[in-house]
């Protein structure tokens, strides 16, 4: 039996970061978010309501690397080509290049603290 959900929203999602200035600039400069101010320690990106909040401190430990990869945080862009031209540019190292499957195509990399992020392009339907 469904359980009738309320009408629930993400609303922020925060990562940690050592360098919160370079964090921020990565975010700003390379992913090309738009900087919403501060919000309590640290900067906070407006992502269509939903805020991504850049917090002092050390990311949790990267996985081992026979360890399932899956990002702290992942970003639906409409064109994944563009977004990975515009990460090569600013040097952002793809360790393991465009992946993908039968739902959509992306790409994972290290922000400056260490937090695996990803960018993803879903297929038409999926």
């Amino acid at each position: 039996m469904e359980a009738e959900s309320p009408d629930v929203k993400l609303a922020v999602v925060s990562l940690r970061a050592p360098d919160v200035r370079a964090a921020a600039l990565f975010y700003r400069d390379v992913l090309g978010l738009r900087l919403g101010g501060h919000h309590g320690p640290g900067p906070h990106f407006d992502l269509d309501g939903i805020h991504l909040l850049i917090l002092p401190g050390q990311p949790d430990p990267a996985p081992a690397p026979d360890e399932l990869r899956f990002p702290r945080l992942a970003f639906a862009v409409p064109d994944l080509e563009a977004a990975v031209a515009r990460l090569r540019a600013h040097g952002v190292d793809l360790p393991w290049g465009v992946e993908s499957s039968a739902d959509g195509r992306w790409v994972m990399f290290y922000d400056p603290a260490g937090n695996l992020i990803e960018l993803v392009s879903f297929q038409p339907g999926s």
